[in-house]
């Protein structure tokens, strides 16, 4: 396959903001987000400094897995409103300088999909991955007892009502009819369809997609050979099709995902050689959202202990970025629907200033998941709602409430009344929101404001320029491009580090160079001009 064409220009000054559609705004006063909400609130994106935006699924779906069980891929969810009400937020966004992708879930549908209900009843259509039955009418394991007239079951990729699409098998057995190679009709016509999905909204002026679980498409795919070129395919024709478009991928792996044809990877809580690890090393405090399988091996750097160190994030980060060189971008997200906020747990309000500062001035895409620019917290012990439950310690609602826009009972998130809400409010009475941090210069928000405005003004903090690294424990040290010095210190307790000069003071708080050492209070962080 030939060289891809370089990612869309605009993609490397993107500051990505997630937005979960059915939490953010309510105009309708139903107790459901939607579409003409998140119009109504694109100023605040625009002053915040916001240039592009990814929405969850919003398409038909009867929300068993919070839009992430499709029925209808052409189809918008009426909770959000019509294609007009979704134009009509392109539009606003687009006049704002504001970018808007959509979330593709590829791999599954819904099995209220018409699809499935056809499958389900026609033993020759291989859209998905069924098996027959075995002697004595059990299914091997994993399958699901079929509900049509078909014989035999289906396989699903995540909760039972979510079929997995068949893209084929990277290995054949014969013991196992049912593994289709990714050449076979059954696959060759759901890559068709993820193209048609693509053309259809990308025509309308979505500006791209971030694709759910990118990289489980093909089963049994050792090292990922067939997914890798399941997607390269689907990258040349982008690039003949739709060059301005993204691809960024839900795979965790940059340095495989990358090369195999998406502009740019999230780091996550799951993914690569060390499932997640590079992320939850900086962010993961043992609370909210925490598989049970997880080890943790070691304590994260974002805490107040100050018992980690950062040399795992940027180990893994410096490999994914010599293999990647300038083929695309790595993105860090403050956090997602599936993981929990950086206010969790014991993690505080005051400690989240140094994380804005590390985060908006390290050589990555930027993600801010909604609500954490003003602190919004992860809140436990919600009731299942959508699906959010995984595992007993695996809840997703805490990080899925609702916006917090100002200090009246409904937040400014909705008029009806709290019991409608989509998922309840924080609880707290001193709660952040909006409107308060807005009105306060010295707030959360004002200073990400502040920082996004210093990385799009300063090409050395953006996601291309160099970084020389000086110290990995307390404080992190850094400089940017060769010209701007930034510190960073996590912990609670002051730290210093020895270092010659007088650098310039740009976007500082608590943290000062005098004397031939690095000051840096708790909790402090500065960014210096050399």
């Amino acid at each position: 396959m030939p060289p891809f064409r370089p990612a869309p220009s605009w993609l490397a000054d993107a500051v990505l903001y997630q937005i979960y559609p059915q939490s953010w705004a309510d105009s309708d006063g139903d107790g459901i987000g939607d579409f003409a909400g998140i119009t109504a609130h694109l100023e605040h994106l625009s002053w915040l400094g916001v240039n592009t935006v990814w929405l969850n699924p919003c398409f038909a779906s009867p929300f068993r897995d919070a839009g992430y069980d499709v029925s209808d891929y052409f189809a918008l969810a009426p909770r959000y409103g019509t294609d007009d009400d979704l134009a009509r937020l392109v539009d606003e966004a687009g006049r704002l300088g504001i970018r808007v992708m959509l979330d593709l879930v590829a791999g599954h549908t819904s099995d209220a999909h018409p699809w499935f209900q056809a499958s389900a009843e026609d033993p020759g259509d291989h859209r998905y991955i069924w098996s027959a039955p075995e002697p004595g009418g059990t299914l091997p394991p994993g399958f699901v007892r079929s509900p049509g007239s078909r014989p035999g079951g289906y396989l699903p990729n995540f909760f039972d009502s979510q079929p997995a699409l068949n893209f084929g098998y990277a290995r054949q057995d014969a013991a196992e009819p049912w593994r289709q190679p990714v050449d076979a009709e059954g696959p060759r016509a759901n890559r068709a369809a993820l193209r048609e999905v693509m053309d259809h909204w990308l025509r309308l002026g979505l500006s791209g997609f971030r694709v759910d679980m990118a990289h489980s498409l093909v089963k049994d795919d050792p090292g990922l050979v067939e997914t890798c070129r399941l997607w390269g395919e689907l990258r040349d024709w982008l690039d003949t099709t739709h060059r301005q478009a993204a691809l960024l991928a839900e795979w965790g792996d940059p340095q495989t995902s990358v090369p195999a044809g998406f502009h740019a990877d999230f780091l996550l809580q799951f993914g690569g050689p060390s499932d997640g690890l590079p992320m939850r090393s900086l962010w993961n405090n043992g609370t909210g959202t925490v598989h049970e399988h997880w080890a943790q091996r070691e304590h994260c750097y974002f805490e107040a202990e100050g018992r980690g160190s950062a040399e795992t994030f940027i180990t893994a980060w410096r490999s994914a970025a010599a293999l990647i060189d300038d083929k695309g971008f790595i993105s860090l997200p403050t956090s997602n629907h599936d993981f929990s906020r950086l206010r969790c747990g014991p993690r505080t309000a005051e400690q989240l200033p140094p994380a804005f500062a590390f985060q908006l001035t390290w050589p990555t895409l930027p993600a801010i998941y909604y609500g954490d620019e003003i602190g919004m917290r992860y809140i436990p012990g919600l009731p299942e709602h959508e699906g959010s439950v995984l595992e007993p310690t695996y809840n997703r609602a805490g990080s899925r409430t609702p916006m917090q826009w100002d200090a009246t009972p409904g937040a400014g998130f909705s008029t009806a009344p709290a019991d409608r809400f989509y998922l309840p409010l924080d609880p707290d009475p001193d709660r952040p929101d909006v409107a308060s941090q807005r009105a306060d210069e010295t707030s959360l928000l004002h200073l990400v404001r502040r920082l996004i405005a210093l990385r799009r003004d300063t090409p050395e903090l953006g996601s291309r320029g160099s970084v020389e690294v000086l110290h990995t424990g307390y404080p992190l040290v850094y400089v940017r491009g060769g010209r701007f010095l930034v510190v960073v210190n996590p912990r609670l307790a002051p730290v210093t580090f020895p270092y010659e000069g007088a650098p310039r003071p740009v976007e500082v708080r608590g943290v000062r160079v005098r004397d031939g050492a690095i000051e840096a209070d708790g909790f402090g962080f500065g960014i210096f001009a050399l």
